[in-house]
């Protein structure tokens, strides 16, 4: 029951140890809680980040029919319209859509363009679009993305984009939109990731 230098030594050793021990496990607890503290907020984050999705379903009866376009995102084929963009479209008996859209061009006549739409899903709200002539609209990859993203319950206002967020339409019922409801479908386009900055307002003669 003597105690001596090297009795002390050796407790000294094993408190070192257990005391080691104890740190290391509470430095795993803290890390792992730090982890997934910080997991959890990031979930939490993407759970409050609005997605770049289309709406569920539609009624594509009711959202037929002619829309004029309020703002859009400047891309290759529209590069000739300066003004009164319409686009119109008429369900067909196949559950495909007639798209026909028509603008004024440079030389202040109107361009027209005509092509059909593909629902791609059960809610009719994803679409494919080609305007490539009849007898080749079965070549891949020649139709482009047509995703409805918002559309108001009374079918008078939509927001249209696409998976790849490089093109966006702002339609309405009628050539004017209020600026409101015009700034709120703006900031939709914007918490889905679009670059709304570079919306370009579409001028229409008719009143």
């Amino acid at each position: 029951g003597n105690f001596t230098s090297q009795n002390v030594h050796i407790g000294l050793i094993r408190l070192i140890a257990v005391q080691s021990k104890w740190i290391g496990l509470m430095y795993q607890k803290l890390l792992f809680s730090s982890c997934l503290a910080l997991f959890s907020s990031f979930a939490f984050a993407q759970s409050q980040t609005p997605k770049n999705q289309a709406v569920e379903r539609i009624d594509i009866q009711q959202y037929a029919g002619k829309w004029y376009e309020i703002a859009h995102l400047p891309m290759f084929f529209q590069r000739n319209c300066v003004g009164d963009t319409t686009a119109e479209y008429q369900l067909n008996y196949d559950n495909t859509v007639n798209v026909v859209n028509r603008c004024r061009n440079k030389q202040n006549q109107i361009d027209q363009a005509e092509g059909i739409a593909y629902p791609q899903n059960e809610g009719k709200s994803k679409l494919k679009v080609s305007f490539l002539p009849k007898g080749l609209r079965w070549v891949p990859f020649t139709k482009g993305d047509y995703w409805i993203l918002r559309v108001d319950p009374d079918y008078q206002v939509a927001l249209v984009g696409g998976p790849s967020q490089k093109y966006l339409w702002i339609l309405s019922r009628t050539p004017k939109l209020n600026e409101q409801i015009y700034n709120d479908y703006v900031e939709t386009a914007r918490q889905y990731g679009y670059d709304v900055e570079h919306l370009v307002k579409t001028s229409h003669k008719t009143p």
